[in-house]
């Protein structure tokens, strides 16, 4: 009697987990069309809800110095790998029905698939749906010429060259940071918040994930992580780099997640940084975009400007391009295709390209400016 009693308590567990995932699946589905069809519910989410998970879980989670999401993935991880284990020493040498096994294995996966489902839909899937920084703040692009795009890349190329004697250098020339990156995002962010309304909030501290060459054989410099409404960033990358990264990703947690609008917003809080490291960052950053797109539209007026850039920022970006070439493989460039597929599905029609997009805004913003 007690072990029919026991495998009835199985089988009702199964049921109870199969139930909760299909409810989850639904629930979550059910959001994401509800967000797509009518993009005023999600405006409304991410201006309401929203704002409550980045301050109560997003609050909670940052208290931890390490990236909660990046521990509770190796831990999945681990668990199925351990699961999997379990459900084939139940079949073979405890000689259990091999369908119930794997019956029950199947619901508890499912369950843990559809709480993640759940998770991402309400950290960011929703978002994706919700009207525009640009939009929001009034800032529009227009058709702009290549003489434009070079006027642009010439401002940022003076910035840069003001910036780059000022920085910290170490023994190689290479820019090192004057204070931890985290708390400069944070500040800087908080700072642009003033100018921009559509960015106040609560900002917790952006973290580098404890094993960063994860994101280096992705080709990722950063990652936001619904789960546990995280801003993470690629540690080992060079300095240049962490202080709009790391911009770039608490961008997400206001509910922008257009990508070329999470990076011209990086630009706006490190040019508006009151820590010079910062604003070399970024307008270093900006500098590489617009110059990429000016070689795209002119390469005679790429030439021109790239050789006014000085020496110094040139050593950032050879190290910048060495640290890259050593990650580049098979895995960094399946990677860019899941990304691109995945910001494809989500309403960003140009996917990876979509980074570089940050260049209409930049220009706009140039322009709005009366330079």
């Amino acid at each position: 009697m007690k072990k029919k009693r026991t495998k009835e308590m199985k089988s009702k567990t199964v049921e109870y987990c199969l139930a909760a995932a299909v409810i989850l699946l639904i629930l979550s589905g059910g959001l994401m069309i509800l967000a797509a069809w009518k993009p005023a519910f999600a405006e409304w989410y991410a201006e309401t809800v929203y704002p409550v998970l980045v301050s109560t879980v997003g609050r909670v989670t940052g208290r931890f110095p390490f990236s909660v999401s990046e521990i509770c993935i190796y831990l999945i991880i681990l668990g199925l790998l351990l699961s999997v284990v379990l459900a084939a020493v139940r079949i073979i040498r405890r000689k259990e029905k091999a369908g119930r096994v794997l019956f029950q294995w199947f619901s508890g996966v499912m369950l843990t698939a559809s709480v993640l489902a759940f998770l991402y839909t309400a950290g960011c899937g929703i978002n994706y749906r919700r009207e525009s920084f640009s939009m929001k703040e009034g800032i529009i692009t227009w058709q702009y010429t290549s003489d434009d795009l070079k006027q642009v890349c010439i401002w940022l190329t003076e910035e840069v060259n003001d910036l780059a004697p000022q920085v910290s250098r170490d023994e190689d020339q290479i820019l090192t940071l004057d204070a931890p990156e985290e708390e400069g995002a944070v500040e800087a962010m908080e700072k642009l918040s003033g100018e921009y309304s559509s960015l106040e909030g609560y900002y917790p501290r952006p973290k580098k994930l404890i094993f960063s060459e994860v994101l280096s054989y992705q080709g990722l410099t950063g990652i936001y992580l619904p789960f546990t409404i995280e801003a993470n960033y690629n540690g080992d990358m060079t300095s240049y780099n962490k202080p709009f990264t790391a911009c770039h990703e608490l961008s997400h947690l206001r509910g922008f997640m257009e990508e070329r609008e999470a990076n011209f917003i990086a630009f706006l809080a490190c040019a508006g940084s009151e820590r010079i490291d910062f604003q070399y960052s970024g307008y270093l950053s900006g500098w590489v975009y617009c110059m990429n797109a000016l070689y795209r539209a002119d390469q005679d007026s790429w030439a021109e400007v790239r050789g006014m850039l000085d020496p110094l920022a040139e050593v950032d970006l050879a190290a910048n391009n060495a640290f890259w070439d050593s990650y580049e493989g098979p895995v960094e460039r399946a990677a860019d295709r899941i990304n691109d597929t995945y910001l494809k599905a989500n309403g960003q029609a140009d996917g990876v390209q979509s980074y570089d997009r940050m260049v209409d805004l930049i220009v706009a913003y140039y322009g709005n400016r009366g330079k």
